[in-house]
C-alpha cells in the first residue's frame, strides 16, 4: 500500500463544509492570521467533527506556535477519523491489519489519520520526548515505505538526543517586530 497513491481518493476537504459553519467560515479561513481563532472556535462549536474546521484550527495553533493546542486538535482529529476507519480507539494498538482495513475504507482518510498521529512532532517540541517518539514510531511502523516522512524526524531525534533543546512556546517566546 502506497500512502502517496491517493489521486482518486476521497480527501477530507472533498467533504462539504457543515452548513451551520458557513456564516463564520470566511473569517475562520484566515488561520494564518492572528484574528482567526474566535471564528474557528465558533465553527468548531457548531460542527465539532468537521474535518476542515479541525484542520483550520490545527493550522492556526501551529502557525501561532501554540503547540499544546495544536496537539489537542491533532488528538481530536484521531478521535474523529479513527472510528470511520474502524481503527482501535488507542492508536498504539493499531497494526498492519487495521491499516489494511482502513485503507479499503479510504486511503485519503488514512493519510489524514496518520498525519495527525505524526503530530508526535509537537510532543517533541513540547519536551515530551517519550510520547512524541512513541507516536512517530507508530507512524513509521505503519508507513513502511516512509511516504509520510516520520522516519526522518526519528533519525534527527536519535542523532541529536544529547543536544536537545526545548523550543519556547508562544507563551514564553520572544516576539520581535
Amino acid at each position: 500500500m502506497d500512502l502517496q497513491d491517493f489521486d482518486s481518493a476521497h480527501l477530507y476537504f472533498d467533504e462539504p463544509l457543515a452548513p451551520e459553519v458557513a456564516p463564520v467560515w470566511p473569517a475562520a479561513e484566515q488561520y494564518a492570521e492572528g484574528t482567526a481563532e474566535q471564528p474557528l472556535l465558533e465553527a468548531q462549536a457548531l460542527a465539532p467533527d468537521d474535518l476542515t474546521v479541525l484542520v483550520g484550527l490545527y493550522r492556526f495553533y501551529y502557525y501561532q506556535h501554540r503547540y499544546e493546542a495544536a496537539l489537542q486538535i491533532a488528538r481530536r482529529r484521531v478521535e474523529v477519523v479513527g472510528p470511520r476507519l474502524l481503527l482501535p480507539a488507542n492508536w498504539s494498538e493499531i497494526d498492519a491489519g487495521h491499516v489494511a482495513v482502513a485503507a479499503e475504507r479510504g486511503i485519503g482518510l488514512l493519510r489524514f489519520y496518520l498525519l495527525a498521529l505524526k503530530g508526535g512532532y509537537l510532543s517533541l517540541r513540547l519536551g515530551r520526548f517519550e510520547q512524541g517518539k512513541a507516536m512517530l514510531l507508530k507512524v513509521v511502523e505503519l508507513d513502511t515505505d516512509n511516504r509520510l516522512g516520520a522516519r526522518l524526524l526519528l533519525d534527527v531525534l536519535a542523532e541529536h538526543s544529547a543536544e536537545i533543546l526545548i523550543f519556547p512556546t508562544a507563551a514564553n517566546a520572544e516576539i520581535r517586530p
